[in-house]
């Protein structure tokens, strides 16, 4: 049996609906899980948005529904590193770049602050030395 006398038409979906898959909305349940147990037990969590089936359409879908926060955060090493709060306390977009400005990266952290924030040991103890030598000249 041929399919040629099937006929096909492409209906064109309404501006803003075409991209969006339904991935997105089940992301508010598993960061509301992941608040809850940053409460209860201070772990932090992070869910990797560039290994899901998510859209354009899907990402700004959310990021309309978790709005900005109070605090954003820029890094600058090998690209651009932006760490914005949403409008949810504890939860942290964060989205990597390279050097070029090309997104490689984007997470949703649950976390009181974002890991990459937090000063490193090591960097503190050179901080450390740094104000210690600049006492000792005064």
């Amino acid at each position: 049996m041929s399919l040629d006398p099937i006929p096909i038409h492409a209906v064109n979906p309404p501006p803003g609906e075409s991209a969006l898959t339904g991935n997105a909305p089940p992301l508010l349940r598993e960061l509301a899980a992941g608040v809850r147990r940053l409460l209860e037990t201070g772990e932090s969590s992070a869910i990797d948005l560039s290994a899901l089936p998510l859209t354009p359409a899907d990402l700004d879908w959310l990021q309309e529904k978790l709005g900005s926060g109070e605090i954003s955060v820029i890094l600058q090493a090998g690209g651009v590193s932006t760490l914005n709060e949403t409008a949810c306390p504890g939860i942290w977009w964060v989205t990597h770049r390279n050097e070029q400005g090309a997104v490689t990266a984007q997470f949703i952290e649950v976390a009181f602050v974002p890991e990459l924030v937090k000063a490193a040991p090591q960097d503190v103890a050179i901080g450390q030395e740094y104000l210690e030598l600049m006492i000792a000249d005064l």
